[in-house]
């Protein structure tokens, strides 16, 4: 036994020794899974791919460059300014027809008779005083008449007319106010149209970086599997190629989504035609120019079509108390000048007289009482849209203040997404090279990478049309 414990330990020193004898192990090779493990492995240059669609979309014809052209533009060509200019010039109108019912009324009227059938008058026919019946003439009655009046009629007490004056003047400045509100609003879409111009051409532009990066990991597929790398099939290539049509469906949707906005665009600004936004707008600036041609309400009471509402129930309420003045009697100076070319004996031929006409309404049927009530039913719709109008804009100014700080959350959670969904490709790739991922991993993460791209940039756009929205949801816009 002692001899076998001997020969074991021997051989024990022998097999450490060759051990020892024998070199370092050799350092890991470039793209091994050790060498990966030790850091981030750059990735090589794509290859140089090539498609028609990866051409953009060719730019409108028309650019707009600030803001300030854009309402420009607006001021000359907007349908809704003109009519809302319209109204104004209607209700200036209507305020002077009602000043009208109370200046005077000069009317005159001319009338030529021809008798066609005439009877001779007997002879000796007189009345007695030297004078014939007929004034002279020979036939009754006067074959040729000519007769004519002035008139003109003086309102002294009409209480109804001379009020519907001031009611007219009140309903001009309901017009103004809603100018006011029109042109406000049009700043706001025009504030929003150039955010989706320019929304869409970033989102169209993302689409042609994911297009061409689709590509890329196709050719990359189809050379792997060309050149026999294992866990390459057939499969990894037909997924790569669904991923590619996959962004071309996307590239193209999001072409006509930018053709669109830019056709939105010139429909705002009074263009049947695309308009586009240059690159070197400023998208940041758009909060200081809104509060550079409108200004900050004190409260929603001053918002322009809260107050259009206010003086609409003022109109309301006067119109009821103009039925009321229905009730009440009239009084009117009238005189008329008269003159005939008939010989009318010992009567001048011209007359002149003076009245006074004092009118007391007694029965109509009815129709006054119809009036009130009516009136009275448009007032109180008049002063229930009003609240109501209050309510809304206090509800729509709270959310434009609170949609400032919801769309900068948004922006910030969507660009930590990107973030993650940037790191999550790239070590995809490293992996996908190296053989440890497959094709579906590839092509999952390249799609959540396009998508929080595409995420990111509205929700940057999205804080540009809060911080806008938030300035003119209480404004007024006097320019």
């Amino acid at each position: 036994m002692r001899k076998v414990a001997l020969s074991l330990l021997g051989i024990g020193l022998a097999c450490s020794a060759t051990a020892l004898a024998q070199p370092p192990p050799a350092p890991a090779p470039a793209g091994s899974a050790a060498a990966a493990s030790s850091g981030p492995i750059p990735i090589p240059p794509p290859p140089n791919v090539n498609d028609p669609m990866l051409a953009p979309v060719p730019p409108a014809k028309r650019i707009v460059t600030t803001w300030e052209e854009a309402l420009g533009y607006v001021k000359t060509r907007s349908t809704d300014l003109r009519i809302a200019y319209a109204e104004v010039r209607r209700a200036e109108a209507q305020t002077r027809g009602a000043l009208a019912a109370y200046l005077p009324q000069v009317n005159g009227a001319a009338t030529a008779t021809h008798q066609l059938i005439t009877n001779a008058n007997p002879p000796g026919l007189s009345t007695g005083l030297g004078a014939s019946v007929t004034g002279g003439a020979d036939r009754t009655p006067l074959p040729n008449l000519v007769t004519g009046n002035i008139q003109i009629v003086q309102p002294i007490i009409n209480v109804g007319n001379w009020d519907q004056i001031t009611t007219q003047r009140i309903n001009e400045d309901v017009q103004k106010l809603s100018l006011d509100d029109v042109k406000r609003n049009l700043a706001l879409s025009v504030a929003n149209a150039i955010v989706g111009v320019v929304t869409a051409e970033r989102i169209a532009e993302l689409n042609r970086v994911g297009f061409r990066q689709a590509l890329e990991r196709l050719d990359l597929t189809q050379r792997k599997k060309a050149l026999g790398a294992a866990g390459v099939t057939g499969l990894d290539v037909v997924r790569a190629q669904q991923d590619v049509e996959t962004a071309r469906a996307s590239l193209v949707t999001g072409d006509e989504s930018l053709r669109q906005a830019r056709e939105a665009f010139g429909i705002a600004l009074g263009f049947p035609e695309q308009v586009g936004v240059s690159r070197d707008v400023n998208m940041n600036g758009l909060e200081a120019s809104a509060l550079r041609v409108c200004q900050v309400a004190d409260s929603v009471d001053a918002r322009s079509d809260v107050a259009a509402a206010r003086r609409k129930l003022d109109v309301a309420k006067r119109n009821v108390q103009n039925v009321y003045y229905s009730f009440l009697p009239t009084l009117n100076a009238q005189t008329t000048i008269a003159t005939t070319t008939a010989n009318t004996g010992f009567s001048p031929n011209t007359t002149w007289n003076i009245q006074a006409v004092l009118q007391v309404p007694i029965w109509d049927g009815g129709v006054r009482y119809s009036q009130l009530r009516q009136a009275n039913a448009v007032s109180y719709e008049a002063e229930q849209q009003l609240e109501a109008l209050r309510r809304t804009a206090t509800v729509q100014i709270t959310q434009a203040r609170r949609g400032v700080d919801v769309a900068e959350a948004s922006r910030k959670v969507a660009a930590d997404t990107r973030a993650l969904a940037a790191e999550t490709d790239r070590l995809t790739q490293i992996s996908y090279r190296e053989g440890a991922a497959t094709s579906l991993e590839l092509v999952v993460a390249a799609a959540a990478l396009r998508q929080a791209d595409i995420t990111l940039a509205l929700r940057e756009f999205d804080l540009v049309k809060a911080r806008v929205l938030a300035v003119l949801a209480l404004a007024t816009c006097p320019w």
